[in-house]
C-alpha cells in the first residue's frame, strides 16, 4: 500500500514542554551520537499529541535526531501505526479484522464504523469527530471482537454497543473500556472455574481500564503532564545526565605507622595522555561567490549539523579538510554531538568531495 503525506499540512508543529521534556529524556537511552535510535519513540508522542504525524512534525523531530528528513519520513511511512492523515477530533476507532474477531462480529463493528461515521477508512466523519480503520490483531482474542478506541481497548462488542459508545463520545462523555459484557477481564462469562482462591477484584475494573477511569484520559491527547516523567535510566529522573561517580579515595594509613617513602616519578610517556588543545581553524564570513558547498553529503551530517557549522564560518569542503586535531577540538567542543568528526572522519571524506568538485 502506498502511503503518501497528506495534501493538506500545518504550518508548524512543537511538542508541548512536558512532551519536549519527555522526548529529551528518551535521547538519553542511546550512546552520544546515536539519538536517531529514539526516532520511533518521538514520532509516537508527537502522534499522540496531536492525533496524527503531520510533515512539519516528522522533520521537526528530525531536526531534533540530526537526521535527514527523509529518513525520519522512511520511518513514519513504513510503520502502518502511524497515521499520516487528520483523525478524527474526538476519536480515532481502531476495529481488528483477524480470525478471532471477525468470527465474533468483526464485520458488523465495521457496519456500524461505516454507517455512523464513514463509507471508507480514513475518512473523516461529516462533523469531524471520527474516523476509523480495519487492523491487523490487537492481541485480545479472548474478549473478541474488539475495537481499540483512543488508548483504550473496548471488548467483547456488539455492533449495538459499539454504536452507543460513538454516540456517548459524540456527547462529550468517555465510555469505560475493557470488556463490555460484564467480565471483569478475560475469565469465562459464566465466572471462574479454576484459581478461584484469587483475589482479582482489588478494583472495581481490571488494572488496565481502572488505569483509564483513574487517568480519565482513554481519548484525550497526551501532553505529557498526565503522569510523572519517570527516566530510571537517569539517575536523578529529570531527563539531565547523572553526575559521574567520585571514586572513593583509600583510607588513610593509621597514625601509627610510618609513612612509607614516596615512589619515584613516573616518566611522562607514562602519564594520561592530556587533552588536545584547542585551535581555531580559519574561518569565513560568508561562502564564496560560487556558492556554499553541500556538506549534508558528508556521512553523519545533517541539516541541523550543516546549519550549525554554517554559523561557525565553515561552508566549503576544502575547509573541513584541512582540519588538524587541535582544530578538530575546537569544532568538536562547539557541536551538540562529540566526537562525531573523528568518529565519521569527515576531514577524508571532505577532501574526497573537495577534488569531485
Amino acid at each position: 500500500m502506498l502511503r503518501r503525506l497528506h495534501p493538506e499540512q500545518p504550518d508548524s508543529f512543537a511538542f508541548t514542554p512536558d512532551n519536549q521534556k519527555w522526548a529529551a529524556a528518551q535521547m538519553k537511552k542511546f550512546p552520544e551520537g546515536r539519538q536517531a535510535s529514539a526516532i520511533i519513540p518521538l514520532l509516537w508522542r508527537a502522534q499522540e499529541q496531536e492525533g496524527w504525524l503531520s510533515r512539519p512534525a516528522i522533520e521537526h523531530i528530525a531536526e531534533m535526531l540530526d537526521m535527514a528528513y527523509i529518513r525520519a519520513l522512511e520511518v513514519a511511512s513504513f510503520y502502518f501505526m502511524f497515521q499520516l492523515q487528520p483523525v478524527g477530533s474526538v476519536a480515532h476507532i481502531q476495529v481488528c479484522g483477524t480470525l478471532s474477531c471477525m468470527i465474533c462480529g468483526a464485520e458488523d463493528l465495521i457496519g456500524v464504523c461505516q454507517e455512523k461515521i464513514a463509507d471508507q477508512p480514513h475518512a473523516l466523519s461529516a462533523d469531524g469527530k471520527f474516523s476509523w480503520e480495519e487492523v491487523e490483531c490487537l492481541g485480545s482474542c479472548a474478549n473478541a471482537p474488539m475495537a481499540q478506541i483512543g488508548k483504550d481497548y473496548y471488548e467483547d462488542l456488539t455492533a449495538e454497543r459499539l454504536g452507543e459508545i460513538i454516540d456517548e463520545l459524540a456527547a462529550g462523555k468517555v465510555p469505560v473500556p475493557g470488556p463490555q459484557n460484564g467480565r471483569y477481564a478475560s475469565e469465562p462469562l459464566k465466572g471462574l472455574t479454576s484459581l478461584r482462591s484469587s483475589d482479582s477484584g482489588k478494583t472495581q475494573y481490571n488494572a488496565s481500564a481502572q488505569a483509564a477511569v483513574d487517568i480519565g484520559d482513554t481519548v484525550k491527547r497526551i501532553d505529557g503532564s498526565e503522569v510523572p516523567l519517570l527516566t530510571p535510566w537517569v539517575k536523578d529522573g529529570t531527563g539531565q545526565a547523572a553526575p559521574k561517580k567520585t571514586p572513593k579515595k583509600a583510607a588513610a594509613a593509621p597514625k601509627a605507622k610510618a609513612a612509607k617513602p614516596k615512589a619515584a616519578a613516573k616518566p611522562k610517556t607514562d602519564a594520561a595522555p592530556a587533552a588536545t588543545a584547542e585551535k581555531k581553524p580559519r574561518t569565513m564570513s560568508a561562502p564564496r561567490k560560487a556558492g556554499a558547498d553541500d556538506l549534508k553529503l558528508i556521512s553523519g551530517v545533517g541539516p541541523k549539523l550543516e546549519a550549525l557549522l554554517n554559523e561557525l564560518g565553515f561552508w566549503h569542503f576544502d575547509q573541513i579538510a584541512k582540519w588538524t586535531d587541535a582544530e578538530v577540538a575546537w569544532v568538536d567542543n562547539r557541536l551538540k554531538f562529540k566526537g562525531r568528526i573523528t568518529r565519521d572522519n569527515w576531514m577524508q571524506q571532505a577532501k574526497d568531495l573537495a577534488g569531485k568538485s
